[in-house]
């Protein structure tokens, strides 16, 4: 039984050659498998876009000194393995330029913020909208894995995602608008969890509906915790945001800025 002169490329050898850690030899070889690999190349295409977004996003973050503190904490995640395998999945780069912004926008003084002012109000909430465009550069390019649950457990993902979340979540329907419902993953936030709904048009073109807490307030918060419409932009990926009693919604995409607010204006009213 013959077997393949060329077994399929593993994750590792990808991640390296879309971060160029492989030797030119070793890099020639996985080039001419790609070549030969539409799906996988188009895989790394993604990686690599991803990677250079994030580097545009936050050049000025990537120049910024590490504040004492959070070095130190570094150095002790650094020590454990564990966590050098998750940050691993990430993607190479993309990871590093993660965990970069997550120090810069600490080091822009959030880290000596206080609750209870406008400041942090405002600070929380322009911050949410710029985690909302990071969540959409690193997930909607992706090509094989953009969400955890698909749109056909659509039930199961908003009861799932409602229970992580602690509130009960709607599903907007924009199908009216021209999109439909891809799925939605469970994210990470600095103030509890985040559920990112994905959402794609007959052109392939992606929106993602970024959820969650901004201000730690419970549901049923007296009106005074609302916000207008705000809008972020950053390397051609822009989101409109907005805080509804203590809860954050972000629409993020690679629209025009009226297109955007349109569908924006259309998730709000079914929120």
């Amino acid at each position: 039984m013959n077997q393949s002169p060329n077994p399929p490329l593993d994750e590792a050898s990808l991640h390296a050659f879309a971060d160029g850690r492989l030797a030119p030899d070793e890099r020639a070889a996985v080039q001419a498998r790609l070549d030969a690999d539409p799906e996988a190349q188009r895989t790394v295409q993604a990686w690599q876009a991803q990677r250079e977004l994030l580097r545009s996003m936050h050049q000025d973050v990537l120049r910024e000194p590490v504040p004492p503190e959070l070095a130190e904490a570094a150095r002790q995640v650094g020590r454990t393995g564990e966590s050098l395998l998750r940050w691993q999945r990430w993607g190479g780069m993309a990871a590093s330029v993660l965990v970069a912004f997550a120090v810069g926008w600490l080091a822009h003084g959030q880290w000596d913020l206080r609750p209870g002012t406008n400041a942090v109000a405002k600070a929380r909430s322009a911050d949410f909208g710029r985690q909302s465009v990071l969540a959409y550069v690193v997930y909607s390019p992706e090509v094989r894995h953009p969400v955890e649950v698909t749109a056909a457990q659509q039930d199961h993902l908003v009861q799932w995602l409602s229970k992580r979340l602690g509130r009960p979540l709607k599903v907007p329907d924009l199908v009216p608008q021209g999109y439909e419902l891809v799925g939605g993953r469970l994210l990470p936030g600095d103030q509890g969890a985040r559920a990112l709904f994905m959402y794609q048009n007959g052109k392939g073109e992606r929106v993602t509906l970024y959820v969650g807490a901004v201000d730690g307030s419970k549901p049923g918060t007296p009106p005074g915790h609302e916000t207008a419409f705000s809008f972020t932009t950053e390397a051609g990926t822009s989101s409109f945001y907005w805080v509804d009693q203590g809860f954050g919604y972000a629409l993020a995409g690679r629209l025009s800025r009226p297109d955007l607010l349109s569908l924006a204006e259309t998730v709000y009213k079914q929120l």
